[in-house]
């Protein structure tokens, strides 16, 4: 005598069960807009990431630049090693070097997003009010010369150059905004 299973039925392909109709959870179309979605989303991250490191490497170049630069400050002959500049005193080469400093971190803060464009004029407007960055920025005019145009340095230098003259025309009027200096992207 043969014995029912109730579970026979279950014992098998279940592609069968439903005659043939096993399909993906998901239609050929929502899978592929799912897996491009899935890519730009991949590739918004590693652009995220690589922007990240590259601020990393910029934050790192600044740190070994600047201790230089404080090895400089304390030390003159180490000092006249870093500066290009010829018939200065040694405490105006100490003076230039450091006014560098500041300029560069001002540059660097744009640079990682701290703040945008018109900030950074700003900064470099209140920059330019002091006597030594003059002097330095009227020192090393050939230095910004010879960057390439395309530059962020470049660009920036022009900008400068632009607030010079106009704190020269009108010491007074500093705090206004002259007439737009350019934007720059990092």
């Amino acid at each position: 005598m043969a014995t029912h299973n109730p579970h026979a039925r279950r014992i098998g392909s279940p592609g069968r069960a439903r005659g043939g109709r096993v399909r993906t959870p998901f239609p050929r179309q929502v899978w592929r807009r799912r897996q491009e979605e899935l890519a730009l989303e991949l590739l918004r991250e590693l652009t995220r990431l690589a922007d990240e490191i590259r601020y990393a490497n910029l934050l790192q170049h600044h740190r070994i630049i600047a201790a230089q630069v404080d090895h400089a400050l304390a030390d003159p002959t180490l000092a006249s090693a870093m500066s290009t500049l010829d018939g200065v005193s040694a405490g105006k080469r100490r003076q230039v070097i450091f006014a560098n400093r500041e300029y560069s971190a001002i540059l660097l803060g744009h640079r990682v997003g701290v703040y945008d464009w018109s900030a950074l004029i700003g900064h470099l407007r209140v920059l330019c009010r002091n006597q030594v960055f003059k002097d330095y920025w009227q020192m090393t005019g050939q230095h910004r010369r010879s960057l390439p145009a395309e530059t962020l340095e470049a660009r920036v230098g022009k900008a400068v150059d632009v607030i010079m003259e106009e704190l020269a025309e009108d010491p007074d009027e500093w705090w206004v905004v002259g007439p737009d200096t350019g934007s720059a992207d990092v």
